[in-house]
């Protein structure tokens, strides 16, 4: 894997608004959400992300498409001395997490509405010591599959911000998503899969919640994967090699 990446393309597709939002939604959008964007600009490199948060915080972990942000605040709320960036640009989206952001008194959580990669790319190499990507659209027809997070472009920039050992974990509940993350992730060396049993992957962990849609998953009878990968050591071969 190459961690010089080049420049990168901002791509965001599918809509960024939805329904109107009701008066005490958009207050939020208005007044708390200014304070939790992250400041950051097309050719910014090399940025520290502990920076944006309080001294205690100790790392910093990244959600791509957080949905409504349940699974985020959870994380804030139980790993205080963690930050936690999330990054989604569906506008209903935002407005869910900083509900969520609001009634927990949450310290410790960034927001950034702009395409995941462009923010990854910005970051110091090994900055990221956690990253989640659960249930995204998994753009279903062939001709969108290039707009999947998962593809060896966008893998190569986020394996440039995980720090050595961080986890990455991943849940879809579309069969061919899946097959597509395995495959992908499969034909890299610079992630190992964690799974050692089939429970493994057919079930998350215990620091791992249910999200709104996983349960609607679920109800109708699917049975969604749930993957974690460590990211190997940098210089040290093939993820799990010697």
């Amino acid at each position: 894997m190459n961690e010089d990446i080049g420049p990168v393309l901002r791509r965001v597709y599918g809509r960024r608004r939805g329904k109107p939002l009701n008066a005490a939604r958009q207050q939020l959008m208005d007044r708390l959400l200014p304070r939790l964007l992250l400041p950051v600009e097309e050719g910014d490199a090399n940025l520290d992300p502990r920076m944006w948060f309080g001294p205690g915080v100790r790392q910093v972990w990244f959600e791509i498409g957080f949905g409504k942000g349940e699974h985020l605040a959870w994380q804030a709320q139980n790993h205080p001395d963690v930050g936690i960036i999330g990054c989604e640009p569906y506008e209903t989206g935002v407005a869910g997490l900083l509900s969520e952001v609001s009634a927990r008194n949450l310290q410790n959580v960034r927001i950034w509405t702009d395409d995941a990669a462009l923010l990854l790319a910005a970051l110091r190499p090994g900055s990221i010591s956690r990253a989640f990507l659960l249930f995204p659209d998994p753009w279903p027809k062939a001709r969108h599959h290039k707009r999947r997070f998962v593809s060896p472009d966008r893998l190569d920039i986020l394996s440039r911000a995980l720090a050595d050992g961080a986890e990455f974990r991943a849940a879809t509940d579309h069969e061919d998503y899946g097959e597509w993350i395995l495959r992908h992730m499969a034909d890299r060396d610079d992630f190992e899969w964690l799974a050692e049993r089939p429970g493994d992957w057919r079930g998350r962990t215990t620091d791992w919640p249910q999200t709104r849609y996983e349960a609607k998953a679920l109800a109708r009878g699917a049975k969604p994967l749930y993957l974690r990968y460590r990211r190997g050591a940098r210089g040290a071969g093939p993820a799990g090699g010697d």
